[in-house]
C-alpha cells in the first residue's frame, strides 16, 4: 500500500466475489424478513444464522484465532452489502469488529485466544461499551470505575447505548482506574455476560436500526479475573481512539449500503410508476435526483475504501481519512434516503416501502462512533496542527 497523501486501494476479484456472495445471502436470507424486524423491534436472527453459517458474522478476526482474517476492504464490502438490505443486520459483522478491535490491537495473547475464537466460530458475539448517559461525546468524563482486588478487577457503574446488549456474551468495557489522570487513567476489560454483577438493561425504543437491541450495561460490583485487562491499565482510552479508526469505515460502510438499497428501490418505483402518461423516471427533475444521488454514493464509497484501506498501513492522516469517510457517507445516507422517500412520494411515507425505514436507520449513522460535529473537529484538528 503507497504512503502517498491519499492511500491507494484497488479491488481484487476476491472482493468482487465477496460482495457478490454476500448480497445473494441478503436478498435471499435477510431483505425477506427486514421490514417486520423493525416493525415488531426483534433481533434479526434470520440474519445472524445466514451470515453465520456462510462465515461473515466477523470476518475481521485473524486466521491465528479461527477467523477468516480478511482485509478492511472486504470487511467493510460485506457490511455494506447487508445494510443495502437492512441496516440493523449489519450491526452484527460491524459491532463483532467494534466489540473485538481493542482486543486484537492491545490485549495479551492469553486474552486473544480466549475470546477470540469463540467470536470467529459465531458461538459468540462482542459488543463495546465505551459510553455513558453523561459521556457521550467527551467520552472520557465516564464515571464507571475500576479497582484491583487480589486477583480480581471490581467494576461499578453503568455504561449506555451498548449495541447488540443482551444478545452478545463479551464486552469490552472501558472504566477509570486511576481518577488523578484523566484519560490516561482509563483501562480496558473484557466483561462476560456471565460474571457476576453483570447486567442488561431494558432496551431503549428508537427511530431507527430497530432490529438491532441497544440497552444500558449496569456494572454492580462486577468481579473479573485479573487477567482480562486488555493491554496495561491506563492505555484503555488511547486503545478506544485507535479502534475507532479501524471502525468508523465501517460505519461509512453501511452508510454507503442504506443509501445504495433506497437509490436502487427509487431507480426500481420510479421506472415503475406512471403520472401523466409515462413513467416518472422520464422526467428530468426526477433523472437528476438520481443522478446527484448515484454520484454521491460513489464519493462516499471510494473514501470509505481509501480510509478502510489506510488502517492497514497506518500514516499520519489516518485519523483524518477515518473522520472524513464516516462523516461524508453519513450525510449522504441522510440525504439519498430523503431524496429516496420524496421520489416515491406519498407511497415513500409508508410503511408499505422500505425506504421510510432507510431513512430512520441512516439517521443513526451521523450520531454513533462519533457524531459527525466530533468528525469535524478531528479533520480541522489535523488540517490545523
Amino acid at each position: 500500500m503507497g504512503n502517498n497523501a491519499g492511500g491507494l486501494y484497488a479491488l481484487t476479484e476476491e472482493h468482487d466475489e465477496i460482495r457478490a456472495a454476500v448480497r445473494e445471502i441478503a436478498e435471499r436470507e435477510i431483505a425477506p424478513y427486514a421490514a417486520e424486524v423493525d416493525a415488531e423491534s426483534r433481533y434479526p436472527v434470520e440474519a445472524q444464522k445466514a451470515l453465520t453459517t456462510a462465515g461473515f458474522h466477523a470476518t475481521h478476526i485473524p486466521e491465528a484465532y479461527g477467523g477468516e482474517g480478511a482485509d478492511p476492504i472486504a470487511t467493510c464490502i460485506v457490511i455494506e452489502e447487508v445494510a443495502r438490505v437492512d441496516a440493523s443486520a449489519s450491526l452484527i459483522p460491524a459491532v463483532n469488529k467494534l466489540g473485538s478491535m481493542p482486543i486484537i490491537l492491545s490485549a495479551s495473547e492469553d486474552l486473544k485466544q480466549r475470546v477470540l475464537p469463540s467470536i470467529a466460530a459465531g458461538e459468540a458475539m462482542i459488543s463495546y461499551g465505551l459510553s455513558e448517559r453523561e459521556a457521550g461525546s467527551d467520552a472520557a468524563a465516564m464515571r464507571t470505575r475500576a479497582r484491583q482486588d487480589g486477583d480480581t478487577w471490581v467494576l461499578n457503574g453503568t455504561k449506555a447505548w451498548i449495541t447488540n446488549s443482551g444478545v452478545s456474551s463479551w464486552y469490552t468495557v472501558m472504566a477509570v482506574t486511576d481518577p488523578e489522570k484523566g484519560a490516561n487513567g482509563i483501562s480496558a476489560f473484557v466483561v462476560h455476560a456471565d460474571d457476576p454483577g453483570f447486567a442488561v438493561g431494558p432496551k431503549e425504543r428508537k427511530m431507527g436500526i430497530k432490529g438491532s437491541p441497544t440497552c444500558e450495561l449496569y456494572l454492580t460490583d462486577c468481579t473479573i479475573p485479573a487477567d482480562r485487562v486488555i493491554g496495561e491499565p491506563g492505555t484503555g482510552f488511547k486503545t478506544a481512539l485507535k479502534t475507532l479508526d479501524f471502525t468508523r469505515p465501517t460505519i461509512g460502510a453501511q452508510a454507503v449500503g442504506i443509501a445504495q438499497g433506497a437509490l436502487d428501490a427509487a431507480v426500481e418505483y420510479t421506472r415503475d410508476r406512471r403520472q401523466f402518461g409515462r413513467a416518472v423516471s422520464d422526467f428530468q427533475g426526477v433523472q437528476f435526483m438520481l443522478a446527484d444521488m448515484a454520484m454521491q454514493i460513489e464519493a462516499a464509497r471510494h473514501l470509505v475504501y481509501v480510509a478502510a484501506a489506510r488502517g492497514v498501513d497506518g500514516g499520519p492522516d489516518l485519523g483524518r481519512l477515518c473522520a472524513a469517510a464516516k462523516a461524508f457517507a453519513s450525510d449522504v445516507a441522510m440525504k439519498v434516503t430523503t431524496d429516496a422517500v420524496q421520489l416515491f412520494g406519498g407511497a415513500g411515507y409508508t410503511q408499505d416501502f422500505p425506504v421510510e425505514r432507510m431513512m430512520r436507520d441512516a439517521k443513526i449513522t451521523q450520531i454513533y462512533e462519533g457524531t459527525n460535529q466530533i468528525q469535524r473537529m478531528v479533520i480541522a484538528r489535523s488540517l490545523l496542527k
